[in-house]
């Protein structure tokens, strides 16, 4: 039933932030990263970039960040509605979308580390970069994961199931199979590690599940570091709403597993 899927709603409250600062705060995040993605269109427009522009979607770092911009969006409503009404807009939404809105936010708290740790070791240059590129690089690549941090940490939300595996696997593989539409159509690699020209092929596999193993060990990361924040804050102060049982399944989970 709908009550029975987020009973003590979760997703639009904190064990942290009273309802009202929750809300401004996931505002101001959302508020920030569609400011970033428009300044940097415009930036590009100005400056004879248009082309970036129109191959923007190509590059997984883009997309994640669209993401966290709309995740904060939908996340500060379902916020807002629970401090006006007391219930919030997800509760009333049918269980097809609750479910994912569920998926979203795993990939929200798994992505941005994955783009971080890919940029930082594999693509980052040392070479002496604008104000603008070195703000966008420090937004998009570090501030990222600060965003799926505070949505770890913040929030009453439960650990991910295992099941949300499978969609992130499916969506990194659409995701390869855009970087490879994109060479077809566009003429480039978005990212050098994928150019079998530059690299052998069993290297460009290695690089490929490479990236599959570690956005595996990050789920699992994740999941343990918010099942941690429970037991914390809930659990170990026995703070647990009896009518919640998501906590309780969770751990029968990882018996059963």
């Amino acid at each position: 039933s709908r009550e029975r899927m987020d009973p003590t709603h979760r997703f639009a409250t904190s064990w942290l932030l009273p309802p009202l600062f929750l809300f401004i705060q996931r505002t101001i995040y959302s508020a920030y990263a569609f400011v970033t993605l428009f300044a940097k269109y415009i930036y590009n427009s100005s400056n004879g970039l248009k082309k970036d522009n129109n191959s923007s979607f190509s590059y997984f770092t883009e997309l994640t960040w669209w993401g966290l911009a709309f995740y904060s969006a939908f996340a500060a409503v379902h916020t807002f509605t629970y401090w006006r009404t007391g219930s919030p807009l997800l509760q009333k939404w049918p269980r097809v979308l609750k479910e994912a809105h569920k998926i979203f936010y795993t990939t929200v708290t798994v992505y941005p580390f994955l783009v971080t740790v890919v940029f930082w070791i594999l693509l980052f240059s040392s070479v002496q970069l604008s104000a603008y590129l070195t703000w966008v690089n420090v937004t998009q690549h570090g501030l990222n994961s600060l965003y799926a941090l505070t949505e770890i940490i913040i929030p009453r939300t439960e650990p991910h199931p295992w099941i949300h595996i499978v969609p992130l696997i499916i969506i990194l593989a659409l995701y390869l199979a855009v970087a490879y539409i994109t060479y077809a159509t566009q003429g480039f690699y978005v990212y050098a590690f994928l150019d079998d020209k530059l690299n052998s092929k069993g290297a460009v596999a290695g690089y490929s599940f490479g990236i599959l193993a570690a956005a595996i060990i990050l789920f699992v990361l994740v999941r343990y570091s918010i099942w941690l924040r429970l037991w914390i804050t809930e659990k170990r102060n026995k703070q647990l709403d009896p009518n919640d049982l998501d906590v309780e399944n969770t751990a029968k989970e990882d018996k059963v597993q």
